[in-house]
């Protein structure tokens, strides 16, 4: 019998066409071709795409979208001109309802396939209030365009030297959609060159927007290269009169090569360094906390309320719990959730962030809030039966989650219950696989949406101890 001739592998640079399943973390679409599976960004569940493969591996491939032959039900328009040049919303092209069970998913796969943890109770995602103008902080990147003009957006996808020129953004509000433009101008009536990564060459390199959404309270930080100040020193003349709600601007300089806005010198140029913003737990009872320029907070300040609300329920406050507030910032979790505490003791890295959270305790009048400096695992191993024992902790890592010697000492804490606030699954899975094997039980997580439009995660986690 003649044998069958063997299909000849795709390779790179080669176009194919696939049916979409489903999305990925990172919302990239799902296909499965000849044996592999395609990751493709830009397509939706249904879409039938012609892709042109990018990178080729054994058991799967990368590729980019070249054409959408057929769009699927779960495609719908975007709403932005700059999708999907602009890096930010990478998911606006979805189905709302398919993002949000697709995240849910992801969730899932990540505790069974990191984790080892199956048959975990994954509840509904909890959808965002607003889907777009919600963001309450924004980094905007100067460059010099194609004729050395002032361009000021987002990093263009997958590039470090070219910007994509944003206006408006619509996961700004409108407030700060306004107060980026009174930047623009004064930075193009002054004739102040952008910064070019290439060269090294040139002046302005970030505007922040920090905006108190309930509060309607902005602050400006303008990064710039070593230059003169008088230039800077003119937005106190302009900006006061052209962004409604301005309390502050601040001014930061970065010589170094790294493209970041945290940990540089500063001085306030007009107003003050810091904003408020309110979180609402209990209803018709806020808190209002203050925030500086580099502090940590939820970007999205009408979900930061639900989510906290969330974590209430997850902790199971009655009034009677011991709560600690571990990676505390500047003590938002501990302070919204106060007086539905008998006491908090609040642990946080950043000795600027504590003085920050007493601060917030005592305007809010949460008499029961102790914050603490320093490491959590040092912390816990220092003051070890010297705290009051918690019944409760709330746990709300960076992205990198926890170090497994914070894990060993928030075991030997041993909180009848463990509430885990998450903004990444990975690493979630990792933990929580630590915890499980310390001895908890994972009850439920439950996805909350703080993010639309993109494919960053946020969930709350409960975990008792057997």
């Amino acid at each position: 019998m003649e044998q069958q001739a063997k299909k000849e592998r795709p390779k790179r640079g080669d176009e194919i066409e696939v049916t979409v399943g489903d999305l990925a973390f990172g919302g990239r679409g799902v296909a499965r071709a000849d044996g592999f599976v395609v990751f493709t960004p830009d397509t939706a569940p249904g879409d039938v795409a012609t892709v042109r493969l990018r990178k080729v591996r054994r058991r799967f491939a990368e590729a980019d979208l070249v054409e959408v032959v057929t769009p699927g039900p779960g495609r719908v328009p975007v709403q932005c001109p700059f999708v999907p040049a602009c890096g930010g919303c990478r998911l606006q092209h979805v189905q709302y309802e398919e993002v949000l069970e697709a995240k849910r998913q992801q969730v899932i796969e990540h505790l069974a396939r990191i984790g080892g943890l199956t048959g975990i109770d994954v509840l509904e995602a909890d959808p965002a209030i607003e889907r777009f103008g919600y963001r309450n902080k924004m980094e905007y990147s100067a460059a010099p365009g194609p004729d050395g003009e002032l361009v000021l957006g987002f990093h263009r996808r997958g590039r470090w030297d070219e910007v994509v020129d944003i206006n408006p953004c619509m996961l700004a509000t409108g407030a700060g959609n306004v107060a980026r433009e009174a930047v623009r101008r004064w930075a193009v009536d002054c004739g102040i060159a952008p910064y070019n990564q290439r060269t090294n060459e040139g002046l302005l390199r970030h505007v922040v927007v920090r905006e108190g959404v309930l509060t309607g309270q902005l602050l400006i930080t303008i990064v710039t290269a070593s230059g003169p100040d008088d230039l800077v020193d003119q937005l106190a003349d302009r900006l006061p009169a052209e962004v409604p709600g301005l309390v502050g601007i601040v001014h930061a300089i970065n010589d170094g090569l790294s493209e970041t806005t945290q940990g540089l010198p500063s001085r306030t140029v007009w107003g003050r360094d810091w904003i408020e913003e309110q979180v609402e737990v209990e209803p018709g009872n806020p808190v209002t906390l203050r925030l500086s320029a580099a502090s940590f907070f939820q970007t999205n300040s009408r979900m930061t309320g639900h989510l906290y609300r969330r974590a209430a329920e997850a902790a199971g406050l009655t009034g009677g719990e011991v709560l600690y507030d571990l990676f505390s910032g500047v003590g938002s979790i501990g302070v919204a959730l106060g007086r539905l505490s008998k006491q908090v003791v609040a642990i946080e890295m950043v000795p600027e962030a504590v003085e920050d959270s007493h601060g917030n305790a005592e305007r809010n009048g949460i008499t029961n809030h102790m914050a603490l400096a320093g490491d959590v695992r040092v912390v816990l191993r220092e003051h070890r039966g010297q705290l009051p024992e918690p019944d409760v902790a709330i746990i709300d890592p960076p992205r990198a989650g926890l170090s497994g010697g914070a894990c060993r000492r928030i075991l030997e804490l041993a909180p009848k219950t463990l509430v885990y606030v998450s903004c990444q699954p990975a690493t979630f899975a990792d933990n929580a696989k630590r915890f499980v094997d310390g001895g908890y039980a994972l009850e439920w997580v439950r996805p909350v949406d703080m993010f639309p439009q993109t494919p960053h995660i946020e969930a709350v986690a409960r975990f008792t101890r057997a």
